[in-house]
């Protein structure tokens, strides 16, 4: 079960604002997102954001890059691209006749 409840802290506890529909003793695991004045002002989901922005969109060992995005669609030598593509098609399709 997943489900956002807005609880308030006090004296070292978490009190739900309303009443949860829970077995005693339940464990749950809880993130914590913070309903202060500055997110009611946008500034903390700017923060979130940005923080989300820094992350890295691919690993080091990811074969494809988005680097490479450009050279794919715009190639400096087309034909060899097309090459490129023919080989990999026929890889991918030995039954293909290669006469």
């Amino acid at each position: 079960m997943m489900k956002e409840i807005e609880a308030i802290y006090e004296q070292g506890v978490l009190r739900p604002v309303e009443p949860l529909e829970l077995s005693e003793g339940s464990r749950l695991a809880v993130i914590l997102v913070s309903r202060d004045k500055a997110d009611q002002n946008g500034v903390a989901a700017a923060n979130s954001l940005a923080e989300i922005a820094e992350l890295p969109l691919e690993g080091a060992s990811d074969a494809f890059s988005g680097r490479d995005h450009d050279s794919l669609l715009y190639p400096e030598n087309p034909k060899a691209l097309r090459d490129a593509e023919r080989e990999n098609r026929d890889e991918l399709n030995p039954c293909t006749d290669q006469a």
